[in-house]
């Protein structure tokens, strides 16, 4: 699906950083999960998108990352509401869930949504915030 998506990608007009894989041998989701994760953390791409069998391995992956807010969607309506109300910044699909042309929709909704301006949308995210700091307190103090 990775040429479907870089072709839906193009047709919006989104520049793209492409982080693999680039032949058909298997990849280890964590590994290009980190590449797509940095991109977003360092402010060098606004959103990623990343596509494995499921998408719910790559997901998982992504959401190790602080500040990353990534979800597997195979359906329009999450794919914006993901980034309206929770600012989703990583969006992960399964190739062998969905074919291209719902991916199609599913990327437009995502890449055209934006995170509201709603005070309860914006308190829960910082909110998730807070969380994602309060756990890496907690792993600080279990590795000492």
């Amino acid at each position: 699906m990775k040429a479907e998506v870089l072709e839906i990608l193009e047709d919006l007009g989104c520049e793209v950083i492409d982080h693999g894989s680039f032949d058909e041998n298997p990849v280890d989701f964590p590994d290009i999960s980190r590449k797509v994760c940095s991109s977003v953390r360092s402010g060098e791409a606004e959103r990623g998108i990343m596509v494995c069998g499921t998408g719910v391995g790559a997901s998982i992956a992504a959401n190790k990352f602080p500040g990353i807010r990534a979800s597997t969607i195979h359906d329009v309506h999450c794919a914006h509401q993901g980034v309206e109300h929770d600012d989703m910044n990583v969006l992960t699909m399964g190739a062998k869930i969905i074919g291209p042309w719902l991916a199609r929709d599913i990327i437009k909704a995502y890449i055209e949504a934006e995170f509201s301006t709603h005070e309860d949308f914006r308190r829960r995210v910082g909110k998730l915030r807070v969380l994602e700091l309060e756990a890496a307190k907690e792993l600080r103090e279990e590795i000492k």
